[in-house]
C-alpha cells in the first residue's frame, strides 16, 4: 500500500470511530424516546421538503428562460405543500412515513449486505454483513407492524439501525486502524 494512502487512512480512522460513536449515541436516544423519535424524524422531513421546495423555486425562477419552467414550478410547489401538509397532519403523516421508512431501511440493509460482500477479503466485513442483515429484517419488521404501531415504532427501529449501523462503523474502522497499523 502506498505510504501518503496509508497515512491518509490512518487520519480518518479517528473521525469514522467518532461518526460511528455518534450513530450509537444518536440511536440509543431515539430507542429510549421511540415516540420523540418518530416526531423528530417527521419534522425534520417536513422541513426537508419545504427547503427544498423554496430552493427549487428560486432555480425555476432563475431559470425560467432554459426551458421546463412550469415543471420546475409545479415540482417546487408540490414539495412545499408535501412539507406543509407534514408538518399539520404529523400523525397521517407518520403513518405514511412509517410505511416509507420500512421500504428505506429495507433496501439499506440490501445495499449494506452488498457492500459487505465487495469488502469481503479486508477485516471487518462480517460487522458490515451483520448489520446490513439485521437493517433486512428491521425493515420487514415495520410493514408487518405497520400501520398499528406507527407512532412509535418507527423511532423504535430507526434508532436501532442508527445503534447498529454506528456499531458496524466503529467495529470496521477499529479492524481497519489494525490492519494499518500492521503495515
Amino acid at each position: 500500500m502506498n505510504a501518503d494512502i496509508a497515512e491518509d487512512l490512518k487520519k480518518s480512522v479517528g473521525l469514522t470511530i467518532a461518526l460511528g460513536v455518534l450513530l450509537i449515541i444518536l440511536g440509543l436516544v431515539t430507542i429510549a424516546l421511540p415516540l420523540w423519535g418518530t416526531i423528530a424524524i417527521a419534522i425534520v422531513l417536513a422541513w426537508v421538503f419545504i427547503i427544498g421546495g423554496v430552493i427549487r423555486l428560486v432555480y425555476a425562477i432563475q431559470s425560467r428562460q432554459t426551458g421546463g419552467f412550469l415543471l420546475k414550478l409545479l415540482v417546487s410547489l408540490l414539495y412545499i405543500i408535501l412539507g406543509i401538509l407534514l408538518l399539520s397532519n404529523l400523525l397521517a403523516g407518520i403513518v405514511t412515513l412509517t410505511l416509507l421508512v420500512g421500504i428505506f431501511i429495507f433496501v439499506e440493509g440490501v445495499f449494506e449486505v452488498v457492500v459487505a460482500f465487495q469488502l469481503r477479503p479486508r477485516d471487518g466485513w462480517g460487522w458490515t454483513l451483520f448489520s446490513g442483515i439485521v437493517t433486512v429484517i428491521l425493515g420487514i419488521l415495520i410493514w408487518s407492524r405497520w400501520p398499528l404501531n406507527a407512532a412509535w415504532l418507527i423511532g423504535l427501529l430507526v434508532g436501532i439501525s442508527l445503534l447498529f449501523s454506528g456499531i458496524w462503523t466503529v467495529m470496521y474502522a477499529v479492524a481497519l486502524r489494525r490492519s494499518l497499523n500492521q503495515v
